[in-house]
């Protein structure tokens, strides 16, 4: 099991009121709502691995050097010159250190790479598992990942994770028309504003299944841009034509990695904490309570 941690915590954060406090009273809604997540995952689905997979940098350069507008606007800069944040509630940011630190003295491996996003991450220890993969995740961009033959798929957060879509190819193609493969030219295709990706235009996703089904995949629909022949519009015709540089570089950005130099962790569940004593002063300083007891005595089964 493979966890999009940044976008449980995000999860965590609004579904969890903020009056959950540690003894001082700083909000721990995201620590005691991921914990809570986590707990339920392994209820639920009992994995053997569970590997956090983190976001070592958000909006990597070489994708932003590709395409310069990939999650710009989710940037703010608290004055001239300081380096790229993303905007987080300010309640939020200051939870993440803890959450870390949490899972480490539990023995839940938590894995970020420098210069990659926690979904390459995800990406790359899919594709090196030997066995079936769950992705747990809010964002759709995974569902390139899903694969039936090699039994991976994304558990989608509907409402907590107590409610998730189980999406596998057969979800894919009744939602979106194509399998898990021919997810990321879809993306690419539609565009999808809240990376910044601007899409072809007049191409929507409806469009782009069609065109997907015709055609197979991408570079079939651009040698179709060049065959007079082909079953193409003239207004799509044109508009994929005059893409052809956004085109040329898109895959690149939209498509999960898979080449992550990964450290070598140890990912088996944990039955037992890593570290104890750091555990029971991390639970009297935020004031963890029952969903850290929870967690351990689900752990310890």
């Amino acid at each position: 099991m493979l966890l999009d941690t940044a976008s449980l915590y995000f999860r965590a954060y609004f579904g969890v009121p903020d009056s959950v406090k540690a003894p001082d009273g700083t909000p721990v809604n995201a620590v005691r709502g991921l914990l809570d997540f986590i707990d339920r995952l392994v209820k639920d689905h009992r994995p053997e691995h569970l590997v956090a997979c983190m976001d070592a940098d958000w909006r990597p350069q070489w994708r932003v050097d590709l395409i310069p507008t990939y999650k710009a606007h989710r940037v703010a800069e608290e004055h001239e010159g300081a380096p790229d944040q993303e905007e987080v509630p300010d309640t939020l940011s200051p939870q993440v250190p803890v959450i870390e630190e949490v899972l480490d003295a539990v023995g839940i491996a938590r894995v970020g790479v420098a210069g990659y996003e926690a979904d390459d991450v995800i990406g790359t220890f899919t594709a090196r598992a030997g066995g079936p993969v769950d992705i747990v995740t809010g964002d759709r961009d995974l569902y390139q990942l899903v694969d039936d033959e090699r039994g991976i798929r994304v558990l989608y957060p509907l409402k907590g994770v107590g409610t998730l879509q189980l999406t596998d190819e057969a979800v894919l193609r009744e939602k979106y028309g194509v399998d898990g493969r021919g997810y990321a030219d879809l993306a690419l295709l539609r565009g999808d504003p809240s990376d910044g990706l601007p899409g072809v235009a007049g191409i929507g996703e409806k469009t782009a299944a069609k065109l997907l089904a015709e055609f197979g995949d991408l570079a079939g629909i651009m040698a179709a841009v060049d065959d007079p022949r082909a079953k193409l519009t003239p207004s799509q015709r044109k508009r994929l034509a005059e893409a052809r540089p956004y085109l040329a570089v898109a895959p690149e950005v939209v498509r999960v990695a898979d080449d992550v130099p990964l450290p070598d962790v140890g990912t088996a569940l944990p039955r037992v904490p890593r570290d104890p004593a750091a555990l029971e002063a991390l639970a009297e300083r935020w004031g963890l309570g029952g969903s850290l007891q929870r967690l351990l005595t689900t752990l310890a089964r």
